[in-house]
C-alpha cells in the first residue's frame, strides 16, 4: 500500500486519486463537525474524540508502522502545537455560534490562505482559471454564511464573537493543512506520520478539559463515549484522506476541494436534521461545487 501511494506522487494518476481522497475528506469533515457541534459541550465532545483516536492509534504506532526518523520528532511537536491552537479556536467558535453560520466561515477562510502557503512552501502556483474557481467557491461559501446569519434565530447575541473565532479557526486550518503536508512528505512512510500524529495529538484536549468532565451528568457518559468512538473513526478517514491527498497531489487543490464539505454539511442538515434548503441556499451550494470543479479542470 505504501509503495503504491509513493509511486503515485507527481503523476496524473496521483492527482486523480488525490481528487477522490479530498472529496471523501470533505464529506467526512462535515460529518466530523456535526458530531462535535452536537448536544454535548463542544470541548468535551472534542476531548472524547481525541482520546478515542489516540488509544486506537497506539498499537499501530508501536507495532505496525515503521518508527519515525529522528528528524520527525520536532515536526510532530510543531504539529501538536498548531493543532492545539486549532482545536481551542474551533471549540470557542462552536460554543458561541450556530453551526450553519460558523462552519462555512471556517471552511471559507482556510483554502485561500492554504493556497498561498502552498505557493510559498511547495512552489505550487494556481492558474488564472483556478483563481477564478477559488473566487466562485468562496463567493458561495461566504454567501451561504451570510444567508444563514440573516435567517437563523439562535445564538445571535454571541454571533459576532463566534464569527471572529471562526476566522481565527480558518487561519489555523490553512496553517495545519500546509504544515501537515510538509510533515507527511518529510517521512518515508506516510502511515508512520498518520499513526504517530493521531497518538500524540489526542492527548492535549482530554488533559485540557479534565475539569469539565466532572460536570458531565452520568447519564451522558455512555452517549459521549459512543460519539467519541464514532468521531475517531471519522477523523481517521477524513484527516488521513486529506493528508494522503496532499502527499500524492497538489496541496492547494486538495485544500480547495476539501471545502466542498460546506455542501455536504448543508446536505446533512437537510437530510438528517430536517433543515429546509430553498432556492437561495441551493444556488449557493451549486456555486461552491462549481468553484471546486473549475479549480480542478483549470489546473
Amino acid at each position: 500500500m505504501t509503495a503504491w501511494l509513493v509511486s503515485l506522487e507527481g503523476t496524473d494518476a496521483g492527482r486523480q486519486v488525490a481528487l477522490v481522497l479530498a472529496l471523501a475528506a470533505a464529506f467526512l469533515h462535515a460529518l466530523f463537525g456535526a458530531l462535535q457541534k452536537g448536544r454535548h459541550d463542544p470541548w468535551i465532545s472534542r476531548a472524547a474524540i481525541d482520546i478515542s483516536y489516540s488509544l486506537m492509534a497506539l498499537p499501530f504506532a508501536l507495532f505496525v508502522v515503521p518508527w519515525p526518523e529522528p528528524f520527525m520528532w520536532p515536526i510532530f511537536a510543531g504539529a501538536v502545537v498548531i493543532h492545539a491552537g486549532y482545536k481551542f479556536a474551533q471549540a470557542m467558535t462552536y460554543q458561541r455560534g450556530a453551526y450553519a453560520v460558523v462552519y462555512p466561515v471556517v471552511r471559507g477562510t482556510g483554502p485561500f490562505f492554504a493556497v498561498l502557503g502552498a505557493g510559498f512552501i511547495f512552489g505550487e502556483h494556481f492558474t488564472p482559471g483556478q483563481w477564478g474557481g477559488v473566487a466562485v467557491l468562496l463567493t458561495g461559501i461566504f454567501g451561504l454564511a451570510i444567508y444563514n446569519l440573516r435567517t437563523i434565530t439562535i445564538d445571535r447575541d454571541t454571533m459576532i464573537a463566534a464569527l471572529c473565532w471562526a476566522v481565527v479557526t480558518g487561519a489555523f486550518v490553512a496553517l495545519y493543512t500546509t504544515y501537515d503536508a510538509y510533515g507527511i512528505r518529510a517521512t518515508a512512510d506516510p502511515f508512520t506520520f498518520l499513526a504517530w500524529f493521531f497518538l500524540i495529538d489526542g492527548i492535549f484536549m482530554p488533559v485540557y478539559t479534565w475539569r469539565r468532565w466532572r460536570h458531565l451528568p452520568s447519564s451522558e457518559a455512555v452517549p459521549l463515549v459512543k460519539r467519541g468512538v464514532v468521531g475517531a473513526f471519522v477523523a481517521y478517514f477524513s484527516f488521513g484522506a486529506i493528508l494522503l491527498a496532499t502527499r500524492i497531489g497538489h496541496v492547494g487543490e486538495a485544500a480547495v476541494l476539501r471545502e466542498t464539505s460546506v455542501v455536504f454539511s448543508a446536505l446533512i442538515a437537510w437530510t438528517v436534521l430536517g433543515d429546509k434548503v430553498g432556492p437561495r441556499r441551493l444556488t449557493l451550494m451549486v456555486l461552491i461545487a462549481a468553484g471546486a470543479v473549475i479549480v480542478k479542470l483549470a489546473g
